[in-house]
Parts: structure tokens; sequence; C-alpha cells
């Protein structure tokens, strides 16, 4: 299914697994349409080898700077279960799958991302399916990060992480999460209140993830000051900042456009539990 978001809140619609649909604008990862071709021409980050790369974050990122974190081999790989529920394969035959099987047991769950999404056969239920615009910088020049205090979290912040984030739903974070990056946050009166870090690691590209705030003090600035601290980091290291929305979150696109970000792709999620 696919939920949409709307004046009268979230809804479900039926959606064939492996089935993608078209959002305009936005190219699908790998597409050579006008869109790609103009993108192609930015400065510093239209390079073919960033652009395989990005085409499949997961499986990149799992099989390059992220491959001591992940299990799996050639056909498929996903992160520990600990870390998170990402993952991905490397093709879309009963072999993946079967590999994919191996990683997953009975009663556990994975994420699948990448250019779309795989037939699972039916010991498998689909209990989200989506898909991601994956957005990127090539903007040099730093952001704004605001006058807030920032403060940089750590193993003994995981269980309020845990809270924000089930309360958020900003995306997929786990008891070794915090391992994948760095992590900032806002407090008030001792409560975690907003926060944001990076993920994945693709080639020179970082992921912006995690970022959140709680409902109580939103519209603030909290979001756009994290993100500002985290981007610039990013840009002091030498690295290009890149993220992934759920599409329907209009409005975390527009702040991201507001930030420099641009639309790249169109990416299938797949977050699907296997049942025997």
């Amino acid at each position: 299914m696919v939920v949409e978001v709307g004046p009268a809140g979230r809804r479900a619609i039926p959606c064939s697994k492996g089935s993608l649909l078209p959002l305009p604008g936005v190219p699908r990862a790998g597409s050579n349409s006008a869109f790609a071709d103009r993108y192609d021409r930015i400065p510093g980050v239209g390079s073919v080898a960033l652009e395989t790369l990005l085409d499949r974050p997961v499986w990149s990122c799992l099989t390059t700077h992220h491959a001591h974190f992940a299990r799996g081999d050639g056909l498929a790989r996903r992160y520990d279960e600990s870390i998170s529920p990402i993952g991905a394969i490397a093709g879309g035959t009963p072999a993946h799958v079967t590999a994919l099987e191996a990683l997953v047991g009975a009663g556990h769950d994975v994420a699948l991302i990448g250019p779309a999404a795989p037939e699972l056969p039916g010991n498998w239920r689909t209990l989200y399916a989506s898909r991601l615009i994956q957005m990127i910088r090539a903007d040099r020049s730093p952001l704004p990060e605001g006058e807030l205090e920032a403060l940089a979290l750590g193993a003994a912040d995981v269980p309020e992480i845990l809270e924000l984030v089930e309360l958020t739903k900003p995306g997929p974070f786990r008891l070794r999460t915090i391992e994948l990056g760095r992590y900032l946050g806002v407090r008030e009166r001792g409560r975690l209140v907003a926060m944001a870090g990076e993920r994945m690691w693709i080639g020179e590209a970082r992921e912006v993830s995690a970022v959140c705030t709680h409902p109580d003090v939103q519209r603030r600035g909290y979001a756009r000051a994290l993100v500002g601290r985290v981007v610039n980091r990013m840009l002091r290291s030498g690295e290009t900042p890149m993220l992934h929305v759920d599409h329907p979150n209009r409005r975390a696109i527009e702040m991201y456009r507001a930030l420099g970000f641009v639309p790249r792709a169109e990416l299938a999620l797949l977050h699907a539990m296997r049942i025997t």
C-alpha cells in the first residue's frame, strides 16, 4: 500500500508489490530524462561514478563505507537488525529473494530501498510501500545555524531518541543507529525535543537523516538549524549532503528545497515482514 497525506490525514491506498506511481518532475533512479540531464550539469555532483552509486544508495553504502555494519553477500545485504531494518538486493531474481530470506528470520522485517521494489513471495507481508525522493545539495555555501544550543547525542541518549522517533516517525531508528554518524539534538528543560544526524555514506555523499521535532515545539526553526549544522559539517569534510524523504511529506520536501537540496531521483521503498 501507499500512504497519502492530505487534509483528512493519512489514508492507505492499494499498491501492487513492485509498482511505482509517477511523481511529476522527479526521475526514477537511472533514468535518462531531461531532468536527469539537467541535473548532471550541476558542478561537482554529476560524475558518472557518484551517479551510479546514488542510483542504488543502500547497496552502494553496504558494500563500501558501511560494509562492517552489514550482513549478507553479493545478492542481498542489510544492516544488522540492531542498527536498522534497511537493506537492498542486487537484483530481482528468485536467487536474490532467497538470499534476502537468509537474512530475515520469521517475524522480522526489512526495509528495501532501490530503483524498484521486488516481488516477494506469499510468506511476506507488506507493512508499508511508498516512494522516496532522493535529494542532493550541490551548493557548497554554508547554511545558517541559528542561535539555538545544539548538543551532541550519544549512546546514553538513545532511550529518549527512540521516544522522539516513535512520536514523530522520521524513519527507522534502532538501538545502534547512533553508531552510523554524528547526531545533534535540542533540549528544552532537559527534554529532547528535536534532532538530526547522518546515516548512509555513499561515495563522497553523506545522508542527512533522523530530522524530527516534537509537536510541542514545531515552527521554531529547530529542524532548519539542526540540518544547517549537519550539512555544514559535511561541507567542511568535503562531502556532498543528500537525503531521502517520503514523497507524501511535502512540507519536508519544501523545507529541503529552501535549504538548497534538489530532487535527483525517485526510489522504491518496501517495508515488509517475513511471516514464515
